[in-house]
Parts: C-alpha cells; structure tokens; sequence
C-alpha cells in the first residue's frame, strides 16, 4: 500500500496508522452478488412456502421459475471469481476458511466455557483474518448450498425418481431452509454489531487498530498487503 493510499483513505478512530486491505474488489462483488440470490431464494421460497404470500404475489409459476434459476445460478459468483487470475485473494481466502489454528480451538473452548458460565480466559487467542465462527459458517453455507441445489433440482425435475425421493428431499429442503434463514439473520446480526467490519465490505479496508484487535496474526502476514 502506498503512503498515498494511506494517507486518503484513513479511519477516523485510527487516522495515524492507516488502512489495510481487507477485501478486494472481486471478493466483495461475489459476496454482494451472493447475498442478493440468496435473498432472492428466501424472498420466493417463503411466497411458494406461505399461502397467503403467494395469493398476494400471484403468478405461482414466475416465482417458481425465479426461485428456480436464482439457486442454479448461485456457484456462479464464486466460481467466477475464483476463475482468471483477479480471483488471487479470494482463492487465499478460501484456504484461510479451510485451515484451523490452536488458537481458532482455544476461541472455541473459550466460547463453550462462556455459555456454560465458566471463568474465561483474559488472554485473547491472536486468530487469523476469519475467526472460528466464520469458518464455521462459511463451511455451512457450501455445504448446505450443495445440498440445496441438489434437492431443489431434484424437486424441479423429479419424474425419472421415486415418490419416496421426493418427499425425502421436499423434507430436506425445506428444513434445510429454515436453518439458512436462522444463519442469515445472525449473519446480519453480527455484521450490523461491527460497523467497520460491515464497512469493509462496501470499502474493501479496515483500521490497523481493528485488525490488531480481531485478527493480529493476519496483520502480520505481509505477503497479504497490497
């Protein structure tokens, strides 16, 4: 990073040590186009799901369709991105989300002694740019979109399978459903509880002071600054 870079783009609560990039261009365009599918999919899935929505909506079959083509269409971002050779840091990324640490497990057992009312450590663990719980979702989230797809073409194009197929996957779906809304909400949640967390997602950058707060072992990676 330049010292002009520096010196234009600083964060008010740490004007004096500058940015550091957070989050590419190309990765922030996958995330929003991600989020606007899946809101897209929780949008026509509930309307499909409740009857009085769609009775207000109409065209069951548009809906159908829209539903139906947002969910096949979901990878496209992220296999996009990772495509060509502007997909560098979200392919370093994704190994950061594979990849765990002893102090991603000490946050874990801190965060299992904290809901059982234990004393918890003062000594914070020095993670990496994603903590454990975003690991966690992160790996939810592909998982669960894989299956997803899988029921959701099964339940488009179900005449070559069973009837005991399809309700299975009709289950499936739908419940699997359910805790996709549950992870969302807590995903906004979280993100409008750090404002300059959820700003690095419009701006690409963070504070040098908030990244030695929530992630000091990535701030001394300094292959990862541009």
């Amino acid at each position: 990073m330049s010292a002009t870079q520096v010196s234009t783009d600083r964060a008010p609560e740490s004007s004096s040590r500058g940015l550091v990039l957070r989050f590419d261009g190309v990765e922030r365009a996958v995330h929003w186009l991600n989020a606007s599918l899946f809101l897209i999919l929780v949008g026509t899935g509930a309307a499909l799901y409740f009857t009085p929505l769609i009775a207000l909506v109409g065209r069951r079959r548009l809906v159908e369709e829209i539903h139906l083509y947002a969910g096949l269409a979901l990878p496209l971002p992220v296999l996009l991105g990772l495509a060509g050779r502007w997909g560098r840091a979200l392919r370093r990324d994704i190994g950061r989300f594979n990849r765990w640490s002893e102090a991603d497990l000490e946050w874990l057992h801190g965060l299992v002694d904290t809901a059982s009312g234990r004393r918890r450590s003062a000594v914070r663990p020095a993670l990496g740019k994603f903590n454990p719980g975003q690991k966690l979702n992160a790996a939810f989230v592909a998982g669960g979109g894989l299956v997803m797809l899988g029921t959701g073409s099964l339940l488009r194009w179900y005449e070559p399978f069973p009837l005991s197929w399809r309700a299975g996957a009709t289950f499936v779906h739908n419940w699997l459903a359910v805790l996709f809304v549950l992870v969302i909400v807590g995903h906004i949640s979280l993100a409008l509880a750090d404002r300059e967390a959820l700003r690095s997602m419009f701006g690409g950058r963070v504070s040098r002071g908030w990244a030695a707060r929530h992630a000091p072992a990535w701030l001394e990676e300094p292959a990862d600054r541009p």
